[in-house]
């Protein structure tokens, strides 16, 4: 690919040809978010766990129209702690039991920050190829740490074995009917049609676990008429059961 070449009177933004992120204020004002998560965090245990606001109460805080001009980020962020704060359920709190707090990190949110600095999208090798590289590196340190067999690992055999994804149409993922769709989602961006996902039932008797029995049936099934199977989902307490799946049977 090119580049593309530029009148010499063409305003360039002091270097930069994007007029919306200009390195200094970007600095600072970035700054001043992390400051204001900062503050966030050291006191979020002040805030009631669940939202106290009614039905409709943003639209009485917040003007009609969007504003004529641009508004100083001291002023946004006011309008967030007075306005916006008031309309969240604080996950991260320590006093909230109904999940576990999985998702804040120092080194969560500065990985964000880069991934959203290089704003790539990374669909294939050419695209980034450091972000093809560092994820399959990543996951193979992941699959050394669990100790797997080399054919998991992309070091290893693990594209060999599935002949380089070119027969990804006829891998099949397996879960329980406990498990959340976004399963589903993620086996449709690699290409895995939503036909090849099976839901197997649970019930009542079993408290909502996966049957090591089904699983095989169902596996039995998909071989004979040449699929292969991929990946079983299991689970250590369902969001909407606590379903408990028997992980070594399985």
């Amino acid at each position: 690919m090119g580049s593309l070449s530029l009148p010499a009177n063409a305003n360039t933004h002091s270097g930069n040809l994007s007029a919306d992120l200009e390195p200094k204020s970007f600095a600072d004002e970035s700054k001043a978010v992390i400051d204001f998560i900062a503050g966030y965090y050291k006191n979020i245990q002040k805030y009631p766990v669940q939202s106290k606001v009614e039905p409709g109460y943003l639209s009485v805080r917040l003007p009609d129209t969007a504003p004529h001009s641009r508004e100083s980020l001291d002023d946004i962020l006011k309008d967030v702690a007075d306005s916006i704060i008031l309309g969240l359920t604080h996950w991260q709190s320590p006093n909230f039991f109904g999940y576990f707090q999985a998702n804040a990190s120092t080194t969560g949110f500065l990985g964000e920050m880069l991934c959203s600095g290089f704003n790539m999208v990374g669909f294939n090798w050419l695209a980034s190829p450091a972000a093809t590289e560092l994820e399959s590196i990543v996951t193979d340190w992941m699959g050394k740490m669990l100790k797997l067999p080399s054919s998991f690992l992309f070091s290893g055999t693990a594209l060999e074995t599935l002949g380089g994804f070119d027969n990804i149409t006829k891998l099949v993922v397996y879960a329980s009917d406990q498990t959340h769709f976004s399963l589903q989602k993620s086996a449709k961006l690699v290409g895995i049609p939503p036909a090849n996902f099976r839901l197997l039932s649970t019930s009542f008797l079993t408290e909502f676990s996966l049957s090591p029995h089904t699983v095989r049936a169902a596996i039995e099934d998909d071989i004979k008429p040449g699929f292969v199977p991929f990946y079983l989902c299991a689970t250590i307490g369902t969001t909407g059961a606590g379903a408990v799946d028997p992980i070594e049977e399985l």
